[in-house]
C-alpha cells in the first residue's frame, strides 16, 4: 500500500513538472535566455512571450529601417542586393519582393530534416536574438514565430547545406518559409504543408518587409541550437561518465588511492579535483578496493585527469554558448539611438565552430576511456580474475565480447568525426565571402559524437553490472548498489548466451534519461 501510494506521489510530481514547463512561459528579451530555458522550450514545449520593454525596442528599430527604406541613398541590406550583390541598389517598389525571394532562393538545404527540438530551439534563438531591438525586423513578424512555438508548428529544416559564415543561411530560410506561407512543417504528429497548420491554428502568414528576410536569415541560430542541447546533455553524460567508471572500478577491484585529495590538489586542475572529489564519494562505501596491489593502469588511475579534462573544457563550451544565445548575430544591425546601419560580421559562426569543435573532442574522449575500460572488463589478462567474457561457460558462450566490439566501433567513428570542421574553410559568394566557419558541420558531427558516446557508456553500464555481479553485488557501494539493482529491473544477469541488443538499448535509455545521475545522487548526495 505505501509502494503504491509512493509511486502516485511521485507521477503526480512528474505531472505538475510537465504541466508547469508546458503552461508557464518564458520571457524572451534577447539578454537573459539560458541554456536550461532552450531545452525548456525545445523539448517540454514551454511557451514563450516578449518582454514589453523588448517589444519597444523592435517598434523603435523597426522605424528606422522604414525610414531608409523611403530614401535613395543604398544601405546595405535594406535597400541593395546580397553578397556579391552588395552593391546593386534595389528601387522602393521591389523592397518586399527582394526579401521573398531572399527566403525562397535560400531555402535549398539537403538530407534529412533536423530534429524538431532542434528547429523549436532554432525558432526561439532567433526570436531572442531580435529581441536585443537591433534588427529592424517588424513586430508582427516576431509574433507570428511566437505563436509557431506556442502552437508547436515545427517547421521542417533539412540538416544540410550551412556554411556558418553568413550565419545559417540555408536552415533558417527553410525555418522562415511557413511565416510567408509556404514550405512544410510538423504539425499535431504530422509533415504538412504550412498553410495547412496555419489554417487549423488560425494563423496567416506574413508579407516581409524591408531587410526582415535577411533579418530572419543571416544568424548562427542553427549550429547554436544544436551546440545548446549537446552541452546540456553532456554535462549529464560527464556525471554518468563518472559514475558509471566508479561501478566499473569495484568490479575491477580498483585503487581508490588515487583518488585522494591531496594529491589532485597538487595539480590544481579544477575539473580533475572535481571529478575526483565525485570518484572517492562514489566509492566511499565500498568494500572491493584492493589493498594488493600498487597501481591500477591509466583507465582506472587517471580517470580524474581524463574526465576532468573534458569537464572543463566544457565549462569553456559553455561560456560561449551562453554568450552567443543572447547575442545579436545578423548584418547589418540597426542602432536607433543615432539612427546608423552599420555593416559588420557578427553572423560569422567561428565561435560556434570551436564550441562545437571542443566539444566532440573532449565527449569523444570519455567514450575512448570508457571502451578502454570495457576491455579490461571482459578481458581475463586485465580483470584481476573475472571470468573471460563475463561469463562462466566460456567457448559455448561468447558471453560479453561482442559488446565491446560496438564499443570499439563507435568509438573509431568517433576519432573520425573528431577532426575539426572549424580547419576546414571555403569560399563562396563569388569570394566575396572567403572564409567561412563550418560551424554547422562542426555541430552534426558533435550530435553523431554525443550519441555514440552515450551508447559506449550504456554498453560499460551494461558490462560492469555483469562484472559487479560476478564480483560481489552485495560488497558494492552505496552508488553502485542502486545503480545495479536499477539496471537488473530491465536487463538480467546473463548466464548464457541472449540476444542482446534490446538489453543494451535499456541501458542506453537509462543513460540518455539522467536516471543514473538521480540515483547516485540519491545514494551518495549532489556531484559535481
Amino acid at each position: 500500500m505505501i509502494f503504491l501510494w509512493r509511486i502516485f506521489i511521485f507521477s503526480l510530481a512528474f505531472l505538475f513538472q510537465i504541466c508547469y514547463y508546458k503552461y508557464m512561459s518564458i520571457l524572451l528579451d534577447g539578454n537573459t535566455l539560458s541554456i536550461l530555458d532552450v531545452v525548456k522550450i525545445a523539448r517540454l514545449r514551454s511557451k514563450v512571450e516578449i518582454d514589453k520593454k523588448a517589444i519597444g525596442r523592435i517598434k523603435v528599430a523597426r522605424k528606422v529601417v522604414d525610414g531608409i527604406a523611403c530614401q535613395k541613398e543604398a544601405v546595405y541590406g535594406i535597400n541593395t542586393g546580397f553578397g556579391k550583390f552588395a552593391d546593386v541598389p534595389i528601387c522602393e517598389n521591389d523592397l518586399k519582393t527582394l526579401q521573398k525571394n531572399l527566403i525562397l532562393s535560400h531555402a535549398c538545404g539537403v538530407g534529412e530534416p533536423l530534429p524538431k527540438e532542434v528547429v523549436r530551439a532554432m525558432l526561439a534563438l532567433r526570436i531572442n536574438a531580435l529581441c536585443v531591438g537591433n534588427s529592424g525586423i517588424d513586430l508582427s513578424t516576431v509574433q507570428l514565430m511566437i505563436d509557431m512555438l506556442n502552437y508547436d508548428i515545427v517547421p521542417v529544416v533539412p540538416s544540410k547545406g550551412s556554411l556558418g559564415a553568413s550565419g545559417d543561411l540555408v536552415p533558417l530560410a527553410h525555418m522562415s518559409l511557413p511565416l510567408i506561407g509556404l514550405g512544410e512543417v510538423f504539425f499535431k504528429g504530422k509533415r504538412v504543408p504550412s498553410e495547412i497548420a496555419f489554417e487549423k491554428a488560425n494563423l496567416k502568414p506574413i508579407e516581409l518587409g524591408a531587410k526582415e528576410g535577411l533579418a530572419l536569415i543571416n544568424g548562427t541560430q542553427a549550429m547554436c541550437a544544436i551546440a545548446t542541447l549537446l552541452i546540456n546533455d553532456s554535462k549529464t553524460l560527464l556525471k554518468t561518465a563518472d559514475i558509471i567508471s566508479a561501478l566499473t572500478s569495484e568490479a575491477l577491484t580498483g585503487i581508490v588511492a588515487a583518488y585522494d585529495e591531496r594529491l589532485h590538489a597538487a595539480r590544481g586542475q579544477r575539473g580533475q579535483i572535481e571529478t575526483a572529489a565525485n570518484l572517492r564519494k562514489l566509492l566511499s562505501s565500498s568494500n572491493l578496493s584492493s589493498k594488493d596491489r600498487v597501481q591500477d593502469a591509466y583507465t582506472l588511475r587517471c580517470i580524474p585527469q581524463i574526465h576532468g579534462a573534458s569537464r572543463d573544457t566544457l565549462k569553456f563550451v559553455e561560456q560561449i554558448i551562453s554568450n552567443e544565445i543572447n547575442a545579436v548575430t545578423d548584418n547589418p544591425l540597426i542602432f536607433p539611438k543615432t539612427g546608423e546601419v552599420i555593416s559588420g560580421g557578427n553572423f560569422h559562426g567561428q565561435y560556434m565552430a570551436f564550441a562545437n569543435d571542443f566539444l566532440a573532442i573532449a565527449m569523444s574522449e570519455i567514450a575512448n576511456v570508457s571502451e578502454r575500460r570495457i576491455e579490461r572488463l571482459v578481458n581475463p589478462q586485465l580483470s584481476n580474475c573475472l571470468p573471460a567474457f563475463l561469463v562462466k561457460k566460456g567457448g559455448l558462450n561468447s558471453g560479453f565480447m561482442i559488446p565491446q566490439y560496438t564499443a570499439a566501433s563507435l568509438v573509431s567513428e568517433n576519432k573520425v568525426l573528431s577532426h575539426p570542421a572549424s580547419v576546414d574553410s571555403i569560399t563562396s559568394s563569388a569570394n566575396q565571402e572567403d572564409h567561412v566557419s563550418m560551424g554547422m558541420t562542426a555541430a552534426l558531427k558533435a550530435k553523431t559524437i554525443i550519441e555514440n558516446v552515450t551508447a559506449v557508456l550504456a554498453i560499460e553500464l551494461f558490462t560492469a553490472t555483469q562484472a559487479a555481479e560476478l564480483r560481489g553485488k552485495d560488497k558494492l557501494s552505496k552508488s553502485g548498489k542502486g545503480i545495479f539493482e536499477r539496471v537488473r529491473k530491465d536487463v538480467p544477469f546473463i548466464e548464457n548466451d541472449d540476444y542482446l541488443a534490446p538489453m543494451i538499448e535499456k541501458c542506453i535509455a537509462l543513460v540518455k534519461s539522467g536516471e543514473i545521475v538521480k540515483i547516485a545522487e540519491k545514494a551518495v548526495g549532489k556531484l559535481k
